[in-house]
């Protein structure tokens, strides 16, 4: 489990500290801030290799680079196997590598790493952890499993150095779940439970539908869904929620499957430890799935892993996960991060800082988004605030001719709603003119 990061001239601002929670930690910040660079370095921290390191097809998580002249530096602790671990690496500019203790790193648990764009990354402790004994570099093992969105869907191959030969690391989201289906037994039961559980309430379960053909020219049995309406959808032709939920819930069973069965065969026991790391948890997910997502991923892991201790890190621009997260954050166990631009002082320009905020209840979407993690100063729309400050400066004035105010209520009528509170309010400065009679 990851419990600490420490940046230093690394990133969008000249030194980072995060000191994280076991469970469930939040990020928030506008874009370009950084929140998905924090997430790669959680990756790097804990596996030692960067994502387009392992899979050059990945469009993101490449090698982070120092942000001016001078030394740069990661440091990071987590509790691993057997205990705490505090580590530092500092970028060899000459070598354009950031420097790495010898050896075996130590074992922080499976690591989960769901990117927005689809990709994924898997590092798995039973089978990439370096052999004992062995150099990094003659080490058969892949260093990782990192997925295209492509190679989500149709498998992961791989490369074995020593026999010099293509393998096949993973089949993919359609031949396995058609394996699974066909074969009924523990993975397809875990799937269907998994989608259950990530579905959007009971009013829209995510059930596979029989599996069909939709080409000529393609050979696959087809995994379907269950849709409301009575088709059974194939998945490829799902929506674009639809697919990140059923390629999360792939990869999820996959990987813990394939943990069990290598340790099994390793003759040791399974990890104990799950970090999830999640970027832009909502994308493509309607609202309903929105006020879910972070409870069901929890309650799913839970049930997979066996009661291992699990820790979700996660980026977010939605303030409808916030809320949703209000019944279950316990600060004992859960932190809050938000990146915002500040000045430093009166000279100089604005600079990223990221802090810790102490989580206080909103009460709703609408709250949230005026609150620090998204500092907007209404949740309306632009041209609703810009004629409600005029209306607002119009109360204040005493001397505001009748004129002028019939001019702005036809506006307010153009923006708000007929039962926005904020009748009210103008409606009570009306009449205290006289103007309603």
């Amino acid at each position: 489990m990851l419990e600490s990061l420490h940046l230093k001239n690394v990133g969008p601002a000249p030194e980072m500290k995060m000191e994280l929670a076991p469970r469930i930690n939040l990020i928030t910040g506008d874009n370009g801030l950084g929140k998905s660079f924090l997430l790669d370095i959680a990756w790097w921290s804990l596996t030692r290799r960067w994502p387009n390191e392992v899979n050059p097809r990945l469009a993101t998580g490449m090698i982070a680079l120092p942000r001016d002249k001078g030394a740069a530096s990661i440091s990071f602790s987590f509790m691993g196997k057997k205990k705490k671990e505090v580590y530092q690496s500092n970028f060899d500019r000459k070598l354009r590598e950031w420097s790495g203790r010898p050896g075996r790193p130590s074992n922080p648990g499976l690591v989960i790493y769901a990117q927005v764009d689809g990709s994924f990354a898997v590092w798995d402790p039973a089978r990439n952890y370096w052999k004992a004994g062995a150099k990094r570099e003659n080490n058969s093992r892949p260093p990782a499993y990192v997925f295209s969105p492509k190679e989500v869907w149709d498998g992961l191959k791989g490369r074995d150095g020593q026999l010099e030969r293509e393998t096949q690391l993973c089949n993919g989201l359609i031949l396995d779940w058609a394996n699974w289906q066909n074969k009924k037994g523990k993975e397809f039961e875990e799937l269907s439970a998994v989608l259950e559980a990530l579905s959007a309430g009971d009013t829209e379960p995510l059930k596979p539908g029989p599996l069909t053909r939709i080409s000529l020219d393609d050979v696959r049995d087809m995994p379907t869904l269950q849709m409301p309406y009575g088709q059974d959808v194939p998945i490829v032709h799902a929506s674009a929620g639809m697919r990140r939920i059923v390629s999360l819930a792939y990869l999820l069973v996959w990987t813990w499957q394939e943990h069990l069965r290598a340790s099994r065969l390793l003759g040791k026991l399974p990890t104990k430890q799950v970090t999830f790391l999640i970027d832009e948890i909502e994308a493509h997910l309607h609202p309903r799935w929105q006020r879910l997502i972070i409870k069901s991923l929890l309650s799913v892991m839970a049930k997979l892993s066996a009661g291992a201790q699990v820790q979700i890190i996660t980026a977010t621009h939605s303030p409808l996960v916030l809320a949703s997260v209000e019944p279950e954050f316990d600060a004992k166990k859960d932190a809050w991060f938000d990146m915002d631009l500040e000045k430093t002082d009166s000279r100089a320009t604005s600079q990223v800082m990221l802090r810790n905020r102490p989580w206080v209840l909103k009460g709703d979407a609408t709250s949230w988004l005026t609150s620090e993690a998204f500092d907007l100063p209404s949740a309306r729309s632009i041209e609703a605030e810009k004629v409600l400050q005029e209306a607002s400066s119009a109360l204040k004035n005493e001397n505001i001719s009748k004129g002028t105010a019939k001019r702005i209520n036809e506006k307010l009528r153009g923006v708000l709603s007929e039962i926005d509170p904020y009748w009210m309010r103008w409606r009570s400065f009306e009449e205290k003119k006289g103007w309603l009679k």
